[in-house]
């Protein structure tokens, strides 16, 4: 089976027409426009948002130095261990449903919302920008889950749960280590 054209047309053509897929039921329009078509595409932004975390925070891993150099190095490489396990949990649930993944960087970074790099190697720096892209992914996360339950999808809304609760956690320990 040979697939071409560009990742959103590929990626989004309903799984009846992709010759060998498994046939799926056409997506059904529900409440405000919302659909599995829709549900996929917040799906596919977020995945791309929590690769680029996942890179951001095995980077600042590397490369944070300061006074709480310890304790800053262990919880980013749990940070980075769990954007991982994120990632493939998020793209696992898209081709659950029968959809496909980009097959490069160059397909999710076409998928990824507003992401914010860090600019300065100064551990304070680093982490705030970590901190504010991790509010700004559990954020999404939220307005996904509205979708996931608007096209009663409980097992992609369980999933985002999950994943807020991982974004604000974090958010919560990493607030508690800059104040102090």
């Amino acid at each position: 089976m040979t697939l071409s054209g560009s990742f959103e047309q590929i990626a989004m053509t309903p799984p009846t027409t992709r010759g060998e897929m498994v046939v799926v039921s056409e997506p059904v329009e529900v409440e405000q426009g919302a659909s599995v078509d829709t549900l996929i595409r917040q799906l596919m932004s977020l995945s791309s948002y929590i690769n680029k975390l996942y890179i951001q925070s095995h980077l600042i891993h590397l490369n944070v130095e300061g006074p709480l150099f310890f304790p800053l190095h262990d919880f980013f490489k749990e940070q980075y261990a769990s954007n991982i396990e994120n990632f493939d949990t998020l793209a696992e649930l898209i081709r659950s449903m029968n959809y496909l993944m980009p097959m490069c960087e160059k397909g999710l970074d076409s998928a990824c919302m507003n992401f914010t790099h860090v600019k300065s190697y100064d551990a304070r720096s680093m982490v705030t920008t970590y901190l504010n892209n991790l509010e700004e992914l559990g954020m999404a996360a939220k307005e996904v889950g509205n979708t996931a339950k608007t096209v009663e999808a409980p097992d992609v809304e369980n999933k985002l749960a999950d994943l807020v609760n991982f974004c604000f956690k974090s958010s919560w320990m990493l607030k508690a280590t800059l104040r102090g």
